[in-house]
């Protein structure tokens, strides 16, 4: 049996994972804090007919020898922290963060995901929460008769209470980071979570413990270049299409050999 059959198989395999990726990225290219992702391969084993630096039978070293390598394989697919643009939306509620850190957000099961996505809203019960309901953590509880909510750059909440001039304070908003954001796992719901490879958390007040800053009626979009995901798309599919080549390739040679007799 021909290799080539097997090797263009594990490139067409790993093309589809490529596709795969390129069509969530692009999936998500409006998916406020969404971080695009990568697939990156690995070549797999090499088949050595002959050793390089193996001594022939006259005694003479052989320079090169004969590897014949047997396809490839995806190896990661990697999350790219990059800075997504902001977007004006006025609302005092949306919240961006130009820097290193993510929001913390409590779960349902009592632990704490992170999240890029600033878009907060209020609950029943006046706590700020993200779109699924999920509180921030620390828990801010905004008072039922605020007229205004400031959120300065290093995380501290201010409202205007009614019949009042003077701003309260009522809460602090704390940033995490992480030594290896990569290491992530995905949840979806534009939140993350701790694994074995991320790192313990550092948190802290914004602009500070190399913490970004907080800006206040901005959002951080999706850092989904398209352009370069259609690029990446057609290299991607061109790809895909030559290793489907080499398996017609391989049939048709097969099928030369078959024929020899009749």
């Amino acid at each position: 049996m021909l290799r080539s059959l097997f090797i263009a198989a594990t490139g067409m395999e790993a093309q589809k994972l490529n596709i795969d990726v390129i069509a969530n990225n692009l999936a998500n290219v409006n998916t406020v804090g969404f971080k695009k992702s990568r697939a990156d391969f690995q070549e797999l084993l090499y088949q050595n007919l002959k050793t390089p630096g193996a001594t022939s039978a006259d005694g003479v070293e052989i320079p090169s020898g004969i590897q014949v390598g047997l396809g490839v394989r995806p190896v990661a697919v990697q999350k790219l922290f990059l800075q997504g643009d902001f977007v004006n939306t006025g609302n005092s509620l949306d919240l961006s963060i130009e820097g290193d850190g993510f929001f913390q957000i409590m779960v349902p099961d009592g632990t704490i995901a992170y999240s890029r996505a600033g878009a907060f809203k209020l609950d029943s019960e006046g706590r700020i929460v993200n779109s699924d309901g999920y509180p921030l953590e620390p828990a801010i509880t905004v008072p039922a008769d605020t007229l205004n909510i400031t959120v300065g750059s290093d995380g501290k909440v201010t409202v205007l209470q009614s019949g009042n001039t003077t701003p309260t304070e009522i809460g602090q908003i704390e940033l995490a980071r992480v030594i290896n954001p990569g290491g992530l796992k995905a949840n979806g719901r534009n939140l993350f979570v701790l694994t074995g490879s991320s790192g313990e958390p550092i948190t802290g007040n914004p602009s500070s413990e190399g913490l970004g800053t907080i800006t206040q009626g901005f959002l951080e979009m999706s850092n989904v270049n398209i352009v370069e995901e259609m690029v990446n798309m057609i290299l991607s599919q061109r790809a895909y299409e030559i290793n489907s080549k080499a398996v017609q390739t391989s049939d048709e040679m097969l099928q030369v050999a078959n024929n020899l007799k009749r």
